[in-house]
């Protein structure tokens, strides 16, 4: 969809995609991040990892939110991505405070997949959704077309389905789970459409005489770190596998259907990707460029999702999880000195005028703590299904050290600078994520046998 035209919704809610909408999103957003650069002020009064998670789940969660948002800056935008990368966990039980924080948590995601899914039925399926007032939407990609908006959606629709499957369970949780399923009948059909369609996206990409299929083999998707602007993406296309597999696991999409437009069944498809990205023994962040030594060649965004493309049961992932792994743990480039705070890449990606303005080496040279957290339950995976404590130690280091990062900078950070550093720059002065940090408690609880918080609801 390429047009300007309104496109109407049975909720009475307009989305806007094309130039204009993405000039004024665009406008919306730049007069956001200056308010939040001169008008924010940072309140760390909180000490204890207890008081800072309840009133980050006070703010996360408010009953005046309309969608479920990271935090500052980016709260007058939505992004449907953060379903799946960035707060799976919102609903687990262990990490809900009581029967009234349960309430808020379903009810706001109840709102927010319903208003991604009216968005995918308008035919608008974007990285960014921005609010412009009554009812009104502006799609807009920043970078590229994305990889991963479909994902999200399905990780939030698993979320409010598999509600009520958790103990202990609160009444919330159920009514989330049934209204998840009134959800996916009355969209399934709309998201069959967009599934169907991203399949048809796909790309052949030649290498060594054998045939591949990638989403980016000529241009740039985006995925989670998407402003690389790097084509032929190990995440991106990891992400698109994904979006197949969950969509047959929720009897969206047929296998047979997918495999009529990919030429290959999915365990083939997935195969092919390992092969191609995997082929040096470790997984190469991006085919894009020209080879060079193997710590500068992965990223740690090769982790994926929760319950994403990795299945460690398998011995040859394990073997490929545990290379990619080790030279990450061991490349001196990719750790904050003297923690387990590892950065995204050993090297600063390609870097364009605003971000040299609003947030340098955003995708690089920084931290991510909810990309080490799922670099913890990567590990504990592997753990678990090669029957090891190759890298527990380790993923608890992870944990332990964000943590630390929590209640010195007084909340969850969305980045933090190579010096170990509360992330900041002109512009981005340094966002908190509230609604990163129940992901965070749910790993420690597995890695540590015990919850990090008790609550007493």
């Amino acid at each position: 969809m390429n047009s300007d035209i309104p496109l109407s919704s049975d909720r009475g809610n307009r989305f806007y995609q094309g130039v204009a909408a993405t000039f004024f999103a665009n406008a919306l957003q730049a007069v956001n991040f200056l308010g939040d650069r001169f008008l924010r002020r940072s309140h760390h009064s909180l000490s204890t990892i207890a008081d800072l998670y309840r009133h980050s789940m006070d703010s996360a969660f408010s009953l005046t939110e309309a969608f479920l948002v990271t935090g500052a800056p980016h709260a007058s935008a939505y992004y449907p991505r953060d379903f799946a990368w960035f707060y799976p966990d919102v609903l687990d039980p262990e990490t809900i405070m009581d029967a009234q924080d349960a309430v808020r948590r379903a009810r706001l995601l109840d709102r927010s997949i319903r208003l991604l899914l009216e968005a995918v039925r308008a035919d608008v399926v974007t990285t960014t959704i921005v609010p412009a007032g009554r009812g009104r939407y502006l799609g807009v990609n920043y970078f590229s077309r994305p990889s991963d908006t479909l994902l999200g959606i399905l990780a939030g629709l698993q979320q409010m389905i598999l509600a009520e499957q958790k103990a202990p369970s609160y009444l919330a949780m159920s009514q989330c789970a049934h209204a998840g399923r009134l959800l996916l009948s009355e969209y399934g059909g709309d998201l069959k459409r967009a599934i169907l369609r991203l399949a048809s996206e796909l790309e052949p990409f030649d290498h060594d005489g054998a045939s591949y299929l990638l989403c980016d083999a000529r241009r740039p998707r985006s995925a989670a770190t998407d402003t690389r602007a790097e084509r032929r993406r190990f995440v991106t296309n990891a992400c698109v596998h994904t979006t197949f597999a969950w969509s047959v696991q929720l009897g969206i999409v047929e296998e047979n259907q997918l495999k009529r437009l990919l030429g290959r069944d999915l365990a083939q498809y997935k195969k092919d990707l390992l092969h191609l990205f995997g082929r040096h023994g470790y997984i190469r962040h991006s085919l894009d460029g020209p080879e060079g030594p193997p710590a500068s060649s992965v990223a740690l965004d090769f982790v994926s999702v929760h319950r994403g493309f990795w299945d460690l049961s398998d011995a040859n992932e394990r073997a490929l999880f545990a290379a990619t792994a080790d030279l990450i743990i061991a490349e001196p480039r990719f750790r904050i000195p003297s923690t387990f705070h590892f950065l995204v890449s050993a090297d600063n990606p390609q870097n364009k005028m605003i971000h040299k303005i609003a947030a340098p080496a955003y995708q690089g040279r920084s931290s991510w703590p909810t990309f080490n957290v799922e670099f913890a339950d990567r590990m504990l995976d592997y753990d678990e299904f090669s029957g090891s404590d190759t890298y527990r130690s380790c993923a608890q280091g992870i944990l332990k050290d964000i943590r630390t990062a929590t209640e010195l900078h007084g909340g969850y950070q969305e980045l933090i600078s190579e010096q170990g550093l509360k992330y900041r720059t002109w512009a981005y002065k340094g966002a908190v994520a509230h609604s990163w940090f129940p992901r965070f408690l749910s790993v420690w609880s597995r890695a540590y046998g015990t919850p990090l918080l008790q609550w007493s609801d």
